[in-house]
């Protein structure tokens, strides 16, 4: 499948598979982007522990979508 086929796929995906592909994507490129030299070695170690603690209770997250929606909630009148 080419980078196209599969660009045009993803907004066929469920949130929850999309979140599954951003988890992957992240999987893969962890190590490149936390050795960036952006961030510190305390913050690295607290990104490493809630990508675990996200693998362990998937249940405790929301999608972006939903969690959008509910910060915007107090400006809306």
């Amino acid at each position: 499948m080419s980078k196209s086929e599969i660009l045009s796929e993803l907004p066929k995906l469920t949130p929850a598979e999309r979140q599954e592909v951003r988890s992957r994507l992240a999987e893969l490129d962890r190590d490149e982007w936390l050795d960036d030299g952006a961030l510190t070695d305390v913050e690295k170690a607290l990104i490493e522990e809630r990508f675990r603690d996200l693998e362990i209770n998937p249940h405790t997250s929301i999608p972006w979508e939903e969690a959008k929606v509910r910060l915007m909630a107090p400006f809306k009148r």
